[in-house]
């Protein structure tokens, strides 16, 4: 194994800024042709979402499967060794059917969609994505090469190995010139770790797959057009000729747009800038293929890819949105997403993880401009009174920075927040679900580390804030008590235990509130870091305040229905065929009691209640079973183990009130108030609570949530 960058962490951060800002940049006109891209919105140099009024960050396979498949290494331990067979059980554990990452465009038509289906009917990986089972035009789309770039970050200087895990995950969907252009493209974004020579890595890449390969033939014909024609706009007319979409069957596939790849590689490979604009005027597929390029230019250049062009994170603001059934990684940011990539890295490399910044605090700026989703809520009144980016307070730590400019008692309270749960505009997002669980709870413990500049003009007062769901999904204002007044050069720490007066809503949003208590202010507000600490403590049901959805949207729902009545039971949940799982809450939760009152089983069995839920398939639940019987049952991939069982004549269609307390490795169980069983096991030490049903249908009426020690 190499010995790891000295700059692994910002080149990994680097990196995926480039993949979110190549996906997103690329989003609004996913398959549109050359021609129509320079006829309706011309040459592509910025971000052009608002022209097609779509909101910038949205809910999309690249991202989503970029980031949560090799997240099988957590699963199924850190080692260079991980099977096909293994990620293909990630698959199944963090692929809700028809609703997340993937497009779901039908069997034999859509090669995830196809595979998927291949899994779930116990065709295993590398089997569920060859040529073999789903012949050579599903098998050679373009999916395993779009999915392929954190295979690519968690082996810096190592192509070998990037190239091999590359294969591994790509074979779960892929077979062919699809896995060879996975395998490059991961050799390639490994090497430039350590090279930024667009001959030299593509060279690297090349010596991982077969000389006689089409796409090796491909390549080697595209690099010498280039040679000659030392114009990307007549490299890319003889691709389309050559290798146009018309040259091959299937919606998408991955010959085509490789193509244009290697072209925008070789012809905007030394600017960020230009391979973005090369890239994405070249139409096709242009999410997929921008969000690759933009991940491995970025990393051939690091941090300084973004420099001297035009503003692309500004906008995004380190924003990601990842759609699966892990509910709390889906609201997601740029630091988060790379800290993870990197510390399996490292454990790759037989390194230790890093040490989570700021004593793990979730929001901590520690990375080179990195605001972490934090946006100034435009003023109604004065649009430029505060703008938010990363700076060194005087401590000479990275920070947040709130610039403030002229902000008086007249003007009332500015407003810098992030988002911590399913945004409104999600309406506004097609193709792609966004399956989500809120980041914060009422009966945690937010704090947060202010600063005042030593060169502000006045005291200000700064409060925490949050934004919650409410009646008819608007968003209302939630504010902590206590007031922090800071005169110029002071610092304090904000405490608020956030009460559970919530009506059963998500907080969506989450941060401060600047305001001023006479006078006027201009400088600068620090925001050390923002955390959260403890179990929740809450009650979920039916909101009192009147007609909303998105408290519904809080669960992930890995069932076939989850009834929306306005009255009867406020959770009906139904499985249609065989076992199906609806969570909520985060894989930080850890010793905690959940209680349901009115718990009913309607029809099937296996049922219950689940905790420590990480995913559809792993998790332990409290399960009334068939032949009178309860049972603690750990689910874990594809095959369960009964922890403990007891006689225990229960009913369909009667109502129990069921608790089950989680303490480290004891599970515990009671039934209408009474002790039934108790279980021991190490396997799960984290994770949300949820609803499983087999077959049928359970009901409830309210979920109580409350921390053990």
């Amino acid at each position: 194994m190499p010995d790891l960058p000295s700059d692994y962490l910002e080149r990994v951060y680097a990196g995926v800024l480039g993949k979110l800002i190549g996906v997103y940049l690329g989003r609004p006109f996913e398959g549109w042709t050359h021609q129509r891209i320079l006829k309706e919105l011309g040459h592509i140099e910025y971000y052009v979402h608002e022209k097609l009024d779509v909101p910038l960050v949205v809910t999309d396979d690249d991202v989503s499967g970029t980031f949560v498949f090799p997240r099988a290494l957590l699963e199924h331990g850190v080692s260079a060794d991980i099977t096909s067979e293994n990620i293909g059980d990630t698959w199944l554990n963090n692929v809700v059917e028809g609703r997340s990452i993937f497009w779901w465009g039908g069997n034999g038509i859509s090669t995830e969609h196809t595979a998927f289906l291949n899994l779930k009917k116990g065709i295993r990986a590398p089997g569920s994505g060859s040529i073999e089972t789903n012949g050579k035009t599903v098998a050679e789309q373009i999916g395993a090469q779009i999915f392929i770039d954190g295979w690519g970050m968690v082996a810096p200087g190592n192509p070998e190995l990037a190239a091999k895990l590359a294969e591994r995950a790509g074979k779960v969907s892929h077979d062919g010139e699809s896995v060879y252009a996975a395998m490059l493209l991961a050799a390639m974004e490994a090497e430039a770790f350590v090279s930024k020579n667009v001959d030299h890595l593509l060279d690297t890449g090349l010596s991982f797959i077969p000389r006689e390969s089409q796409l090796a033939k491909m390549i080697a014909e595209i690099r010498e057009w280039c040679r000659d024609d030392k114009d990307w706009l007549k490299t890319r007319e003889r691709i389309e000729e050559k290798y146009g979409y018309h040259k091959y069957c299937g919606n998408c596939h991955v010959m085509p747009n490789h193509g244009i790849m290697v072209l925008s590689l070789v012809y905007g490979g030394d600017s960020f800038h230009e391979a973005m604009h090369i890239i994405n005027t070249c139409g096709w597929d242009t999410d997929c293929n921008s969000g690759n390029i933009a991940c491995l230019v970025a990393l051939m250049h690091g941090m300084n890819a973004f420099e001297g062009g035009p503003d692309w994170r500004g906008p995004l603001a380190d924003r990601a949105l990842i759609s699966s059934a892990d509910g709390g990684y889906s609201i997601n940011n740029a630091v988060r997403i790379a800290y993870d990539i990197v510390n399996m890295g490292r454990q790759l490399a037989h390194e230790k993880p890093l040490d989570a910044p700021k004593q793990g605090a979730q929001f901590h700026f520690s990375l080179p401009g990195s605001v972490q989703g934090f946006m100034a809520t435009r003023h109604s009144l004065t649009p430029d009174l505060v703008k938010v980016e990363n700076g060194k307070d005087a401590t000479g730590q990275s920070a947040l920075a709130i610039r403030v400019k002229g902000l008086t008692r007249a003007s009332g309270s500015v407003e810098v927040l992030t988002q911590t749960f399913t945004p409104p505009e999600i309406v506004k997002m097609k193709t792609y679900d966004l399956m989500a669980s809120p980041l914060v709870y009422p009966g945690q413990t937010v704090q947060a580390l202010i600063r005042a500049d030593k060169s502000n003009s006045n005291s200000v007062d700064v409060r925490l804030r949050l934004k919650v769901y409410s009646k008819g999904d608007e968003l209302v204002t939630g504010d902590a008590p206590a007031v922090l007044t800071l005169a110029p050069g002071n610092a304090d720490i904000l405490k608020w235990t956030i009460p559970d007066t919530m009506d059963s809503q998500p907080i969506q949003q989450l941060g401060l509130a600047l305001s001023v208590p006479s006078g006027h202010l201009n400088g600068t507000v620090w925001l050390d870091y923002l955390r959260w600490d403890s179990t929740p403590e809450l009650t979920l049901r039916r909101p009192l305040n009147g007609p909303s959805d998105f408290w519904r949207q809080a669960w992930v729902n890995g069932v076939s229905e989850i009834k929306r009545w306005n009255q009867g039971p406020a959770f009906y949940v139904a499985q249609n065929d065989g076992e199906g799982i609806i969570s909520y809450g985060t894989r930080e939760w850890r010793n905690y009691t959940v209680t349901v009152s009115n718990f009913r089983v309607n029809l099937g069995a296996p049922s219950g209640v689940a905790v420590r839920v990480q995913g559809l398939r792993r998790w332990y639940a409290l399960l009334f079973t068939s032949g009178g019987r309860i049972a603690f049952v750990k689910s874990i991939d594809r095959s369960k183990v009964e922890l403990a069982s007891a006689e225990f004549k229960w009913e369909l269609d009667r109502s129990y009130e069921v608790a089950v307390t989680v303490v480290d490795t004891t599970l515990k169980a009671q039934i209408d108030g009474k002790g039934v069983l108790e279980a021991s096991d190490d396997r799960f030490s984290h994770g949300g609570i949820g609803f499983v049903v087999t077959n049928g249908s359970v009901s409830a009426e309210e979920v109580r949530i409350s921390p053990q020690k």
